[in-house]
């Protein structure tokens, strides 16, 4: 097996330089809807006197980002017959985009890119924050 001789902070370097390529090149316009998002619930925030809401406090709050390519449900006797080599059908085709979770919340959908080796997905389409609150409520 050959070392890796180059250090990590120059793969690191190189991912953020491919990432902010692709921002460069790929950046959409904002949809009004998303870009209003915050801004809209600042403005309630700040036209609520009583109660002001500080936003900048969930800036930090931590948050569970997982990616989903596909679900499959299996009884027990088959769980545990499972080994390395066995393959689980998933309820999706090949070259489906992948689910974007926040907290077990649809955020996005991607597809999944390679650089320098490492896996990454690129979002093709961001739920909209109306369409979000709608799943909330």
């Amino acid at each position: 097996m050959a070392e890796n001789s180059e250090p990590v902070s120059d793969g690191m370097d190189d991912w953020a330089a491919a990432m902010a390529e692709q921002a460069e090149v790929e950046a959409p316009p904002k949809e009004p809807a998303q870009a209003a998002g915050l801004e809209q619930l600042q403005a309630n925030a700040a036209s609520n006197k009583e109660n002001p809401i500080n936003l900048d406090v969930l800036m930090d709050v931590p948050v569970t980002l997982s990616m989903e390519i596909g679900r499959t449900s299996v009884n027990i006797r088959s769980l545990l017959q499972l080994n390395q080599g066995s393959i689980v059908e998933l309820d999706r085709l090949a070259g489906e985009p992948l689910d974007v979770l926040v907290n077990g919340t649809l955020i996005a959908r991607g597809e999944v890119v390679v650089i320098n080796e490492k896996f990454g997905i690129r979002l093709t389409d961001v739920i909209s924050p109306a369409e979000r609150l709608k799943k909330l409520r």
